[in-house]
């Protein structure tokens, strides 16, 4: 349904903006049977288990936990579900990859971006930490402002831009802009509409998504009609020895030493298409036709225990 993306510099109120604006579209949706709090998800660090210094102490560690937030986004968008990403959100390419991920899913998309100056943040900081509330190091907290890439309504990945002032202004679920944000979320829409926009997936991101669906059914379906074939040919060698089973032209005959049983087939065809699955993420995604799936799996029993 929509994606949402908090930006703003470390301690800048956008946890605060982030509530209000959860609260507000609980209230609107429900109004109007949209969602609940279960399609209403604020997704951080904390919830995902991540220590702001930690993740902010180097660019490989930033590097890794934008990866685990966006992750984290890639599966949570659904047409039914508003994701709001309170997040520091603050390199403009990071912004460019979540939009991508608004558009592949179909989804409404904006940014809400709070406008506060470094020294607040800074003074911020230091309030909570005397507070005893978890804080950045003031070596983090300078770099983390020092980098920061402000939002630009010019670009598609920051449009439409929703902009707060928390120093000036009071943030709760009445100041306008999160009001704005929350009518541009849920406003139904018409061919008439045009004033909100609903990204639509490019011919390209529907191909890999329909590409790598695709693999898995037929890795699926092929693993199973072999496990199917193996079975068959041991119930027609009626109970004496079943030495080869042919899967067809121009594909590895499979070759048995033993009689192996379904479970512990199906606990092979478990383990290869957990490590086809495993594979695709660090190399070439798993094949698309059922003989070459069914190749690769034949020659993963040959190489099993039990059977070469």
């Amino acid at each position: 349904m929509a994606l949402v993306l908090m930006c703003g510099q470390p301690c800048s109120g956008k946890s605060t903006v982030a509530q209000s604006l959860f609260r507000l579209l609980l209230s609107e949706s429900s109004q109007q049977n949209l969602c609940n709090n279960k399609n209403v998800r604020i997704i951080d660090e904390p919830s995902l288990h991540l220590e702001r210094n930690e993740s902010y102490k180097d660019m490989p560690a930033e590097k890794n936990v934008r990866g685990v937030l966006r992750s984290e986004v890639d599966r949570s968008l659904t047409k039914d579900s508003i994701v709001i990403v309170d997040s520091l959100n603050n390199i403009k390419g990071y912004r460019y990859e979540l939009w991508c991920l608004a558009r592949a899913a179909g989804v409404r998309y904006c940014v809400l971006y709070c406008d506060t100056e470094g020294s607040f943040c800074i003074k911020w900081n230091k309030e909570r930490r005397d507070t005893g509330e978890a804080t950045y190091d003031d070596k983090i907290m300078d770099d983390l402002l020092r980098r920061f890439e402000k939002p630009d309504r010019r670009n598609r990945w920051d449009s439409p831009l929703f902009e707060l002032r928390p120093p000036e202004d009071e943030i709760n679920e009445s100041s306008s802009a999160i009001i704005e944000a929350v009518s541009y979320l849920t406003r139904k829409t018409d061919s008439k509409t045009k004033d909100i926009r609903v990204l639509q997936p490019t011919i390209a991101t529907q191909s890999v998504r329909t590409s790598e669906a695709n693999s898995l059914y037929e890795m699926d379906r092929a693993t199973q009609e072999v496990i199917n074939a193996i079975i068959e040919a041991q119930s027609q060698g009626l109970g004496g020895p079943v030495n080869e089973v042919h899967l067809g032209h121009e594909l590895p005959t499979i070759d048995i030493r033993r009689p192996v049983g379904l479970p512990e087939l199906r606990r092979l065809r478990r383990t290869f298409l957990k490590l086809a699955g495993q594979s695709s993420l660090s190399g070439p995604p798993p094949p698309s036709d059922a003989e070459s799936a069914k190749r690769m799996f034949a020659d993963y029993l040959n190489r099993e225990i039990g059977f070469a």
